[in-house]
């Protein structure tokens, strides 16, 4: 069972997360459209930090996580990249 605690501690943040609220068409619009209403939500929530920490973790390739979107979130990975 501790596999499962690991798990469900490690989402925790999702129970309170402001995208709960609002549907997924939110978080993952259609090509080309804007992504600012999402990221003004994400930005207010407090499990950002933790939504972009699984994002990155999980190589989340679409969507707004964490107040990023994929462009952000593969300029980071190649940024972490580049350092390490």
């Amino acid at each position: 069972m501790l596999i499962n605690t690991v798990t469900d501690d490690a989402l925790a943040w999702q129970e309170s997360a402001l995208c709960a609220q609002a549907g997924p068409e939110f978080f993952f619009p259609a090509p080309g459209s804007s992504t600012r209403e999402a990221k003004q939500l994400c930005n207010a929530c407090e499990g950002r930090v933790a939504c972009l920490e699984y994002a990155l973790a999980n190589d989340e390739r679409f969507g707004v996580w964490g107040g990023l979107s994929e462009k952000e979130r593969e300029r980071l990975r190649r940024e972490g990249r580049d350092r390490g």
